[in-house]
């Protein structure tokens, strides 16, 4: 792929900065071959060149797409590079919150400077168990693989955790082994996983330190070595240290500190135990004061060393021995203040009584002399003699300190070595798993000898990392069958063999040490001759000759020279340490003892190989004691510790420090690049890139990448089709490979299939949009069409309406107006008509005058006129006529001439002729119309002059008669005139009077407006007063209603709050109880497993007890085997050997005590509870006295009467054999003879008659004792001993029996009446209150409702009503349905009596026909005796032998298969026969018996359950029989709350004799275990399928796509062959449901079980989801949703949408929520606040933290999205845990449910083989 088609606009790069180390452009032009410039776009908006390097022409790193960004492993990006790493870090580190990252073998953890909740034993069970690559990055998920590699490949594990100083190795360490202490247990009860991490905070006191970079920085490496054996328990553990910082006992820097310990040690100087230590504040002290802060914000040193001195003691180091080490410790800060002075300049002194001097001395149990005086003197030895010298200051002192850091030095080893023999394992160890916590690459402005030692280290471990990493790559290649090539990477052999090699640095070290005036100068010049010329990776700085640089393979690092003598050598005088050695302080002597006996903790009895800094101290030359450098040791310890690496299987883990300052999730690019480049991610990272880092499944690139291809190209074989599609996709053959089982990638050729991938959809994107927005749009307009067409006919409607009643209205007003109008107009028109007539007659009298004159006057002026203007006229006319005439002719003549000569011109041609003539015809035409027009035009004329003329005729006749007639009015005018002038007067004195009565009328009207006015004023006053009165009025009734209602609501809520309360409190309760007993049985079978072992292993002298051989009369208690099991257990205690572990057997004694406790305590209830019902026994027996001797005395009576009936049998007896022995001969006596027969049958059916006899009398003294009671008021006792003496006097026993059977039916009959009439009247009244409360009810409702439909408008009263009428009609249907279905059921069950009993009279008539054989005679002399036998009326009790209740149990528990049971037999048979047992025991009236099976029957149960407690059918089975024994016992226990549901029958079979409510808690305790027992089964069973079956498995094909993916490979989502799917969950379900429905459980229990299911499927799944960052996407959300519906789906088939479950969904509903919802703006904030109400917090902020967009198309949520979530859900009061419990179980309840099974009808199949039971 050229460069061309990549460095195109828009693409993303990175370049280098100076700040940021790189920094993100954009292309705003194409790159051109050639072209030595970029035209980049920051992210800020400014553009700028990047110059291209002239001579290489390297191009910038091109930057990953945006969904390749934040991957959990940085092997998965397209782009390997420095920048594509740091950048994934950060984004991960800041805006997700992810401190963990994968690189493909390595684990990079950057320390966040905070606590996080994400190490929890939550989290630990959720990565147990579980691959690397399925959940997200995590230092558990390293220790699981750790642990799995170990016992799958059983092969030995190390974990190497490196990095600087505060980067977090220890804590990851750490958790890694509480990792393995947590999955893995102990398999002792030594409990040395406690052990184990209780050895972190001893050497955190003692190994750890303040610095500057670190609050508790390890200033020493360690290898702990955790021991397992076969069965991969931890057994033991084993640590090396490396390098300790003794330097630090004498010196710290500024803000640093000297070990914990000794600041804990100050800090707890006022305990008592203490005070002889004679220690104060840290200030006090020289070595503890040199940083001047003591104090770390947050520590508390004094609870720190309570946690020490605990852990010392879990240990195994007693008192006394800490006391030892506390006053070693103490003696140290006491020598680092002893002040030493100058006596001159060769020699120095410590003054006399020195205090702390002393101190020490005492402490240490030495001499103060000796002590003063080798502190100032040293002993110089030669070959011939040996003399003492004395020291300056500066030497004293450096001996002094010297003295201190060694005797801390064996104060540390000693402490290390006890640590491993308390850790040390009894047992053979099987394999191991090393956890290595070593110093990173450290590089400083000053480096001396450690960081030389440390960087050393390094170097060889960066060695092992890239040759583990080398080798992986290759058997990857090697196992897919790809052409492997040479992968070029840096080989730091060259560096060690400068370090360690012959001539080496340490060599030449170790030899200058030797020399006897050695210095640093020298050897400095020894490195320069040796190794300036020869070695490239050495060389000298230029401004120095005391210092050197090495060429690391993270960086140049200068070393100064100084101090590496003194610090190789690590010298010490060694008659300071004499003077120890002579010491009264065992601990001190022994510090110093030979190492062979002392510091050595296992010997050579273990074996083992232990790793010390420490040279060999096993041989006896103590000359040699202090010679072996620190180096040569540190090197022989490396090579030992990469020995034992490189023999086990290798995993790392990088720790970064983000920044420099200890800020909370700050990231500092330079400080984390130095670090990557020192720790070798980058390296592994370039490794990755050399080769084909992305490897891609052929099923996952067929799966991510199908929409590149056609639907020709895909084939029936995915591999084939994967080539063909990336043959034509990518060109260049060797971009990629195929191997056997994947596609090999080369760098860069994902992100190009991505953007292809993308071009795609986002062409199919804009097509679906295009058309989605179309079909939406003409979705739109057509509803938008029909909702206007729709508005306007409404509207055209109403305003025709409106039209239609205003034209109405409009009419209506016409009319009234027009009637109006016309009346007002009639009137006026009348007053007006008589005005008008008078003043008509007037006036138009004197107008016809003035007209007339007119007339006359115009008439004459017209005459003069006419004649003036006709002579005028004519004289004009004359004048024009004659110059008109003159001017035409003269016109004509000059017209007529000029035609003349035209015409003679045209005369000449045809043409003329034609056109003359045309014009001449055409001239005819129009003068001829012409001439019709004037003819019609005169006759016109005429017409109408003719008219004028008649006219004018009949208008003249009319003028003479209205000029008579206005003659006539003249001459009346003037006789009226007179009349008018009287007239006028009048109405001028009208006018007057109607002036003045307007003018008081308007006085009136004033008066009255004025009046109106003010009465209108106070009306409205009155009004407004009303008003207010009423709106008081209203808002006090409102204010009364609302408080009322506010009352009601409080009361409500608080009622509801308190009933919450109390349920939860209950619930709470049930849980904590339901704890217990889970404990309670886990304590048990640990006891039972412990009692079998010792009982495996412990001798056996002579025979023992069993548990058998107790006697029933030690079972005074509920657990009495439980107690006879641990008294059994106490007693193989005593027997067991000394050998024996003692713990184990302490704390089985204390176990017993606490049984025996128990069982007293137990005991003493029992017995309290005994006298209690024996006080209630007495009270009833002195209640009942007279009842009783009426039984006793009736007993005697039928005792008497059985003696003779007895007689009468035997004297019949005795003559049947008279008559035989004298009617037959010898033979017919013999037995088998017919006669014999006949008599065995007689005496068979006489003993059986006899029994029934007895029964009948039991049954009737029973009966006769309640008669008694019911009728003691009627009758005396005299009565019953009249009857008695009545009886006595009859001396025939015939008249007896008939007397006696006659007295019984009677009384049966009587009874059975008395019982039925009862029933019967007791039946209808309680029919008939039921159906009066029933019609109290409807009353009321009806009352209700009538009230309610009042208050509503008509049109809802009226649907109201309808809906009622529903509502009733619906109910009355359902109670008629309801009906319907009794009375076809009692149908069904009389036609099944019906065939019953006519198949029993069938048998009863062939029976009585067979009885007769054919061969027999009426003469045979001898026939059988028929006696008549009534049928037996079962009781329901089943009756067994003492010696049957093992067998009984035997068959009916530990060997029943429930399959067989639960499919042919009826629910609860065990059960049922059981109680049927029981109830026969009761009857009896044994306490033993009773007692004994309910004991036995309990035990039996638990075993059965802890033989096949994994078998979910078969604790299903015991769960459903053991509730049905409970709910037995309540239901026959005579407790009327029980009785409710009973029919008389099961009344009558109630428990008589015993109160079983103890056992039924007992009970109760089982079920729950048997409960809880199924719960764990189904959830072991559910457990592996949840995961793949809702997360991981597609159930919607192709919505969401699979990216990219590192080395850590996850769980495929495609349905392989085994994998599980939601099908799988819903047919485990199925059949968890189908088996509980077949063994009979409670539905209401099966709905508990279900709730649980769902919860456990719920829980399992949200907890992986926020545990899983590829999960947390758009498209699975839907997926998840899709998956929940199925599930409640399969709720509704079986009608459990009302137990619960669904509820349980409710937080993994929620989340899939959050997943698909906007996540932008201020109202998605707010709707996902209010939406995720059953999520918390923190997991609220993890899911949109791991929100992932699978496409370009989606997009990250933003920081300050999730930063607005946080602050709106800050007042939340909630758990901050951020998993949900997995382990919580509900508390369940065993509601009553009563059985309408009756006990008699019970047939016992064979197939139990309880042939000894016997019906009764």
């Amino acid at each position: 792929m050229a460069a061309s088609e990549l460095y195109t606009k828009f693409a993303r790069v990175w370049i280098p900065d100076a700040e940021e180390v790189w920094k993100s452009a954009e292309l705003v032009k194409d790159y051109n071959q050639g072209d030595g410039v970029l035209q980049l776009q920051l992210e800020d908006g400014e553009e700028i060149e990047h110059k291209l390097d002239p001579k290489t022409k390297n191009l910038p790193h091109l930057r990953n797409p945006d969904i390749l960004v934040g991957e959990n492993d940085l092997t998965a990006l397209s782009y390997l590079h420095e920048p594509a790493v740091l950048h994934n870090l950060k984004v991960r580190f800041i805006d997700s919150k992810l401190i963990y990252t994968y690189c493909g073998i390595v684990l990079v953890a950057i320390n966040p400077y905070e606590n996080l909740p994400i190490y929890g034993s939550d989290i630990i069970n959720a990565y147990s168990g579980q691959n690397m690559g399925d959940m997200d990055p995590h230092i558990f998920a390293v220790a699981e693989e750790a642990y799995k590699q170990m016992a799958r490949d059983e092969r030995n594990q190390s974990i190497i955790v490196s990095g600087e100083s505060g980067a977090g190795k220890t804590v990851s360490a750490k958790y890694a082994m509480r990792y393995f202490a947590t999955v893995s247990g102990s398999a002792s009860e030594a409990n040395v996983e406690e052990k184990v991490l209780a050895s972190n905070p001893i050497m955190e006191s003692i190994g750890n330190a303040k610095t500057t970079r670190n609050d508790n920085s390890s200033r020493f490496g360690k290898y702990i070595e955790i021991g397992f054996d076969r069965r991969y328990h931890i057994i033991g553990a084993n640590m090396r240290t490396y390098l300790l910082e003794k330097s630090r006992v004498v010196f710290q820097a500024d803000e640093e500190r000297n070990y914990h310990i000794f600041y804990q040690l100050c800090a707890s100087s006022h305990l008592p135990e203490l005070k002889a230590l004679k220690l104060g504040s840290a200030n006090d002290f020289l070595y503890t004061k040199q940083g001047g802060n003591p104090v770390i914000d947050g520590v508390n040193d004094a609870k720190e060393m309570s946690n020490t001195r605990q852990a010392f003691t879990l240990l195994g180091i007693n008192e006394s021995y800490q006391m030892g080490l506390f006053h070693i410790l103490a003696a140290i800060l006491h020598l680092g203040n002893v002040e030493v002075k100058d006596r001159d300049a060769d020699s120095s002194t410590i003054p006399p009584n020195n205090g702390h001097l002393t101190t020490f001395c005492e402490l240490m149990g030495v001499t103060y002399q000796d002590m003063s005086h080798w502190l100032c003197h040293k002993k110089l030895k030669t070959a011939t003699e040996t003399y003492i010298k004395t020291i300056p200051k500066i030497q004293a002192t450096n001996a002094r300190d010297a003295l201190a850091k060694h005797i801390y030095a064996k104060l540390f080893n000693w402490i290390v070595d006890h640590v491993n023999k308390a850790l040390h394992a009894n047992v053979k160890q099987h394999s191991f798993i090393g956890v290595l916590d070593i110093y990173g690459f450290e590089t400083f402005e000053i480096n001396s000898f450690e960081q030389f030692c440390i960087n050393y280290a390094n170097e060889k471990l960066q060695q092992q990392f890239n040759m583990h990493v080398f080798k992986l790559e290759q058997e990857e290649y090697m196992k897919e069958q790809i052409p492997w090539t040479l992968i070029d990477f840096y080989d730091n052999q060259p560096c060690i063999n400068l370090i360690e090699a012959k001539m080496g640095i340490l060599d030449l070290l170790d030899e200058e040490c030797k020399m006897p005036k050695g210095s640093d100068d020298s050897w400095a010049q020894k490195l320069y001759n040796t190794h300036l010329k020869t070695c490239a990776l050495f060389q000298k700085p230029r401004m120095s000759n005391r210092a050197f640089i090495i060429q690391h393979f993270a960086d140049k690092v200068e070393y100064q020279c100084d101090g590496f003598l003194e610090k190789n050598k690590d010298t010490v005088n060694e008659e300071q340490i004499h003077v120890l050695k002579a010491s009264k302080f065992d601990l001190l002597v022994e510090l110093f003892q030979d190492e062979g006996k002392a510091t050595t903790p296992t010997g050579a009895t273990t074996g083992k190989r232990v790793l010390s800094v420490k040279p060999d101290k096993g041989r006896p030359s103590s000359s040699k004691e202090h010679k072996k450098t620190v180096g040569l040791q540190f090197r022989n310890s490396l090579h030992l510790l990469m020995e034992t690496l490189n023999a086990t299987t290798p995993h790392y883990v990088r720790c970064i420090k983000p920044n420099d300052f200890k800020h909370a999730f700050t990231f500092d690019p330079k400080r984390a690049v130095q670090q990557l480049r020192a720790c070798g991610v980058l390296e592994t990272i370039r490794i990755s890139a050399a080769g084909f880092p992305s490897r891609w499944t052929y099923q996952e690139f067929f799966s991510r990448y199908r929409v590149l291809m056609k639907q020709k190209d895909v084939l029936a074989d995915k591999k084939l089709t994967c080539k063909n599609v990336l043959e034509q996709l990518v060109q260049d053959p060797d971009k990629y490979q195929f191997g056997k089982t994947k596609i090999f990638f080369r760098a860069g050729q994902v992100a190009y299939l991505e953007k292809l991938r993308a071009d795609k959809l986002r062409a199919a994107c804009i097509r679906i949009q295009k058309t989605i927005r179309c079909w939406l749009a003409r979705k739109k307009y057509l509803r938008m069409k029909k909702a206007a067409i729709n508005i306007q006919r409404h509207v055209r409607g109403y305003q025709a309406r409106r039209l239609v009643k205003f034209m109405r209205r409009t009419r209506a007003a016409i009319i009234i107006q027009k009637y109006q109008r016309m009346y007002t107009e009639r009137t006026r028109f009348k007053r007006k008509k008589a005005a008008a007539l008078a003043m008509q007659c007037i006036l138009r009298a004197y107008m016809a005058r003035q007209h007339y004159k007119g007339l006359v006057r115009e008439h004459k002026a017209v005459l003069i006129q006419k004649m003036v203007r006709g002579w005028l006229a004519r004289q004009w006319y004359k004048r024009s006529l004659e110059a008109i005439v003159y001017l035409q002719c003269c016109f004509r003549r000059m017209k007529a001439r000029r035609e003349l000569k035209k015409l003679k011109i045209e005369a000449r041609s045809v043409e003329h002729y034609k056109k003359l003539n045309i014009g001449m015809e055409n001239k005819i035409m129009q003068l001829q119309r012409r001439i019709d027009e004037q003819s019609k035009d005169n006759r016109a004329m005429n017409e109408r002059l003719n008219g004028l003329e008649s006219s004018h005729a009949v208008e003249s006749e009319r003028l003479r008669k209205e000029l008579t007639r206005l003659r006539t009015a003249e001459e009346e005018a003037k006789t009226n005139a007179n009349k008018v002038t009287s007239l006028l007067e009048e109405l001028a004195r009208l006018r007057k009077e109607l002036q003045t009565t307007q003018s008081e009328k308007k006085v009136i009207e004033d008066w009255a407006e004025k009046y109106r006015d003010e009465m209108e004023k106070m009306v409205a006053e009155l009004k407004d007063q009303n008003g207010m009165l009423k709106t008081e009025k209203d808002d006090l009734n409102r204010l009364i209603q609302e408080q009322s209602l506010q009352m009601t609501e409080k009361m409500q809520r608080a009622l509801q709050e308190e009933t919450q309360q109390l349920e939860s409190d209950l619930n709470e309760e049930r849980s904590r109880y339901q704890n217990l007993l889970t404990e309670h049985l886990r304590l048990e079978e640990r006891y039972d497993d412990l009692k079998e072992s010792i009982s495996v292993n412990a001798p056996k002298p002579g025979h023992r007890r069993t548990d058998s051989t107790h006697s029933s009369n030690e079972s005074e208690s509920t657990y009495i085997s439980e107690f006879a099991e641990s008294e059994e257990g106490s007693r193989a205690g005593e027997d067991m050997t000394r050998g024996g572990d003692m713990s184990t057997f302490l704390k089985m004694q204390k176990r017993v005590t606490e049984l025996e406790q128990e069982k007293h305590s137990l005991q003493n209830e029992l017995d309290r509870k005994e006298e209690q019902f024996q006080r209630a026994r007495a009270r009833d027996d002195e209640e009942h006295k007279k009842a009783r001797g009426a039984e006793l005395e009736y007993e005697s009576l039928k005792r008497q009467e059985l003696d003779s009936e007895n007689k009468k049998l035997k004297h019949d007896l005795n003559e049947m054999r008279q008559l035989l022995g004298g009617n037959a001969g010898a033979n017919t006596s013999v037995p088998g003879s017919p006669a014999y027969k006949v008599l065995l049958d007689q005496l068979n059916s006489s003993n059986e008659e006899l029994e029934v006899r007895k029964e009948e009398v039991l049954i009737l003294r029973s009966q006769l004792v309640s008669q008694k009671e019911a009728m003691q008021h009627k009758e005396t006792m005299t009565e019953p001993m009249a009857h008695t003496e009545d009886i006595r006097k009859m001396k025939d026993a015939g008249e007896i029996t008939q007397a006696y059977i006659g007295l019984k039916d009677t009384n049966r009959l009587l009874e059975s009446q008395l019982q039925t009439q009862r029933r019967s009247h007791d039946n209808e009244v309680e029919v008939l209150r039921g159906e009066l409360q029933s019609m109290k009810e409807e009353n009321n409702r009806q009352q209700q409702l009538l009230a309610q439909n009042l208050q509503l408008p008509p049109e809802a009263r009226i649907e109201a009503s309808l809906q009622h009428e529903i509502t009733r009609l619906t109910n009355e249907n359902l109670d008629l349905m309801e009906q319907l279905e009794k009375q076809d059921k009692t149908v069904r069950k009389l036609k099944k009596q019906l065939k019953v009993f006519a198949k029993k009279i069938g048998e009863l008539e062939g029976g009585q026909v067979e009885s007769v054989s054919p061969g027999q005679t009426v003469d045979e002399p001898i026939r059988p005796v028929n006696i008549p036998r009534r049928e037996k009326d079962f009781q329901g009790m089943l009756e067994y032998k003492k010696e049957d209740e093992l067998k009984l149990v035997k068959n009916l528990i530990l060997e029943l298969k429930p399959r067989g049971v639960a499919v042919n037999l009826i629910p609860g048979l065990p059960a049922y026969i059981l109680f049927m047992c029981l109830r026969h025991a009761d009857y009896v009236n044994d306490d033993q018996k009773v007692r004994s099976l309910l004991t036995c029957t309990i035990n039996s149960i638990k075993k059965i359950l802890k033989k096949r407690g994994d078998d979910f059918e078969t604790v299903s089975f015991w769960l459903s029989n053991t509730c049905r024994f409970l709910h037995c016992l309540k239901q026959y226990s005579g407790d009327e709350q029980f009785m409710k549901h009973n029919s008389n029958k099961q009344n009558d079979h109630c428990l008589s004799n015993f109160d079983l409510a103890e056992y039924r808690q007992v009970l109760s305790d089982l079920a729950i275990q048997i409960y809880q027992q199924l719960i764990k089964c189904m959830e072991n069973i559910l457990q592996p399928m949840i995961v793949s079956g809702m997360l991981e498995h597609e159930t919607i094909q192709g919505v969401s796509g699979i990216k990219p993916t590192g080395l850590r490979k996850r769980t495929s989502s495609i349905a392989d062959e085994g994998t599980y799917t939601l099908e799988s969950i819903l047919r485990q379900l199925n059949s968890f449901h189908s088996i509980m429905c077949q063994h009979g459980t409670d539905p209401e229990l099966i709905k508990q079980v279900v709730k649980q299911q769902f919860y456990i499927i719920g829980a399992v799944t949200l907890n992986n989801l926020l545990l899983r960052k590829d999960m947390c996407s758009w498209s699975k959300g839907m997926q998840i949703r899709y998956n929940v519906s199925q599930l409640e789906e399969w709720l509704r088939e079986k009608n459990l949408m009302n137990c619960g479950a669904k509820e349980t969904l409710e937080p993994l509903i929620q989340a899939a929520q959050l997943l698909q919802v906007k996540k932008k703006t201020d109202e998605d904030a707010e709707a996902i606040c209010s939406m995720c109400n059953a999520l918390t917090t923190a997991q609220i902020v993890k899911v949109l933290n791991l929100y992932t967009p699978l496409n370009e198309f989606e997009e990250r949520v933003s920081v300050t999205f999730i930063r607005t979530i946080q602050t709106r859900l800050r007042d939340r009061m909630e758990s901050p845990q951020l998993l949900m419990d997995t382990k919580m179980i509900y508390p369940v309840t065993f509601p009553f449910n009563p059985s309408s099974l009756a006990l008699e009808t019970i047939q016992i199949p064979t197939s139990l083989n309880l042939n000894f039971l016997t019906r009764v």
